[in-house]
């Protein structure tokens, strides 16, 4: 006796990826996680000059809210997401002592890793829709139980590209508004604890602020239309 393979039961490419764009928020909560240790980073390093004590600081409070996730047995993701960030920043810092970097460069060196994700989240997102193969398409694949059946609806594809192009926005404008900051802080240009301040202010700024008007975007262009699902054959 053969038995019928399941379908899924979701109608309509936005609404799959509304689904899943919904796993990717963490709400309040996850904004706030976010943005405290680079807050407390910031504040620490401009207020003590203390850079030891500011990483410090800042690692304690990311694990701290982890630590509050698990006893109420709530997903973990977006405080471990804060706490690899933070962790990612003192790699960054350590190397920059080790090449004999004085504290200021120590303390530019912090906010790198988040320029270079930033770059490089730009160019493959940028490239997935180039070659006609957009990101987003991957999630509506996720449901439907081929990866890449999407690729032949060029509807889902048009709709797909223009929902990954929309995710490119918030990093491309981080990366050209932060950057030139950090080069100039970095160089002598600039004041390092003006660049400094000015880059904890703009991480947080242009953090899930942006994240959630490019968001809103997609939400629009969601609303608009209902491409249906192609579920893929048994």
């Amino acid at each position: 006796m053969t038995t019928e393979q399941e379908q899924p039961t979701v109608e309509t490419v936005e609404s799959v990826v509304r689904a899943q764009l919904a796993k990717a928020l963490g709400g309040r909560r996850g904004m706030v996680e976010a943005a405290v240790p680079t807050i407390l980073f910031t504040a620490l390093w401009l207020t003590t000059r203390e850079l030891v004590l500011a990483l410090t600081i800042s690692v304690a409070a990311a694990v701290a809210m982890l630590v509050v996730r698990l006893v109420q047995r709530s997903t973990v993701q977006f405080a471990l997401n804060a706490l690899f960030g933070i962790g990612i920043g003192w790699l960054f810092v350590r190397l920059a002592a080790s090449r004999g970097g004085s504290e200021d460069e120590q303390a530019l060196a912090y906010f790198l890793p988040g320029i270079l994700y930033n770059g490089g989240y730009t160019v493959v997102l940028a490239l997935t829709c180039l070659v006609g193969w957009p990101l987003v398409g991957f999630m509506v694949g996720s449901v439907t139980g081929d990866p890449t059946a999407w690729h032949d609806d060029r509807q889902v594809v048009r709709l797909c590209s223009t929902l990954t192009w929309l995710l490119v926005v918030p990093c491309f404008l981080r990366v050209v508004v932060q950057a030139p900051l950090w080069l100039a802080g970095n160089s002598g240009a600039m004041d390092a604890d003006t660049v400094v301040a000015t880059l904890g202010i703009l991480k947080i700024a242009l953090g899930w602020p942006l994240q959630l008007a490019a968001l809103a975007g997609m939400a629009w262009v969601l609303g608009r239309d209902r491409t249906p699902v192609t579920p893929s054959a048994a």
